[in-house]
């Protein structure tokens, strides 16, 4: 690695992994650390975070867990102050929590639409509230801002095959919010872009009981055999792909870079109207 980060601070919210294997946090947070960021593993479940900061620190890199509710003001704002005691600014956040739940309009149970809207775009909304005023400091004290980077998703953009209406509407309401923080907070160096992942093989999509009966009548491998075929180059993306989209975006290469969609899906929204 070329240390492209280093010096910098990072806070990854979403950083565990739901099961064995490579989430786009856990990997994002192992890449960011890798090119000399310290990192925060910011997950809902501690143990997860902390294995993820655990494979980190065993690599020789700087990295600890924080449980964290990005659905709750007081949490989100305990993570960054926790963040400020032990290394004192945040340079760079990488929004990762999201849920999907299966389901159009008609279908979907107003409770779920609500849990979904809160995770997926508080979450974000909250963790940009307590990051940017930081970001808005470091700026005015040394002229460096910070890079925020959102983890969206082609379903924001497309329709995928699969009825997931509440899914779907916060990640598209995730990307106006992008742009419109991008074009606020530029003045002061803040960069806020969004990653468009496709279909990807990661432990949130193994794990979801919905999508491997839309996909595959509950048969994961089905489900995995019939993603792989949508994709123009024949297989879906892994956490590693994500996670290298955010290390440009985090890093100083990106300095010129903000509101960008930068979708990673293999190409298979081409194919889409």
């Amino acid at each position: 690695m070329s240390g492209r980060l280093r010096g910098k601070v990072a806070i990854v919210a979403g950083a565990g992994s739901i099961g064995p294997g490579w989430g786009n946090g856990k990997a994002t947070a192992t890449v960011f650390a890798r090119e000399g960021a310290k990192v925060i593993c910011a997950d809902l479940n501690l143990a997860a975070a902390e294995e993820t900061a655990a494979f980190i620190q065993n690599e020789g890199g700087q990295a600890f867990a924080v449980q964290t509710d990005v659905t709750s003001n007081e949490a989100v704002a305990d993570l960054v102050g926790r963040t400020l005691g032990r290394y004192g600014r945040v340079d760079i956040l990488d929004n990762n929590v999201g849920i999907a739940e299966v389901g159009g309009v008609v279908e979907l149970p107003e409770e779920v639409w609500d849990r979904v809207f809160k995770v997926n775009l508080t979450g974000a909304f909250l963790a940009m509230k307590h990051v940017i005023p930081v970001m808005q400091r470091q700026f005015e004290q040394s002229g460096e801002g910070g890079s925020i980077i959102n983890i969206s998703s082609i379903a924001s953009i497309r329709y995928t095959g699969v009825p997931y209406a509440s899914y779907s509407a916060t990640k598209a309401a995730l990307n106006q919010l992008t742009r419109t923080t991008a074009v606020q907070y530029a003045p002061q160096k803040i960069r806020v872009n969004a990653i468009l992942p496709g279909l990807m093989k990661t432990p949130m999509v193994e794990h979801s009981a919905g999508l491997a009966q839309a996909y595959g009548e509950g048969d994961v491998e089905a489900m995995w055999a019939a993603r792989d075929a949508q994709v123009p180059m024949g297989h879906m993306g892994e956490a590693w792909d994500v996670a290298y989209a955010a290390l440009f975006l985090a890093s100083d290469e990106a300095r010129y870079v903000t509101g960008l969609e930068l979708v990673v899906d293999g190409g298979i929204t081409l194919k889409y109207g």
